[in-house]
């Protein structure tokens, strides 16, 4: 396993996204840019691809401990931290379940397609 699955399995596991990456990497005063970052997740095949050395996941893995611990002055309780993540997308929260009223799909009308080809 490489560093960059490494990296991509905890930006999975953690929902991190580029912007919390590069907050975390800057918590240990490590910068890198959102291109560079992009470049870690792409294909082995990808012609931008480039590979996630020691460095950068050393100094990753401090941050993320910063930032789900916090520092001795300030400690944080690493659950409250993820609990706090709140899902950014529509696909991640449950939508309750509806009945479809009958009458509703009845009152559909026929719709011409302009895209449509013709046979």
């Amino acid at each position: 396993m490489t560093n960059n699955d490494v990296l991509k399995k905890l930006r999975v596991a953690l929902r991190l996204r580029d912007d919390d990456i590069i907050e975390i990497l800057q918590l240990v005063d490590f910068k890198i840019s959102k291109s560079e970052l992009g470049a870690l997740f792409r294909n082995e095949d990808h012609p931008n691809y480039r590979e996630c050395g020691d460095q950068i996941l050393r100094n990753f893995l401090n941050g993320l401990v910063l930032h789900l611990r916090g520092t001795k002055e300030n400690p944080l309780i690493p659950g409250e931290v993820l609990l706090k993540a709140k899902p950014k997308s529509k696909a991640q929260t449950v939508q309750p379940r509806t009945k479809i009223n009958p009458k509703k799909q009845s009152d559909l009308s026929y719709v011409k397609y302009k895209n449509k080809k013709k046979s």
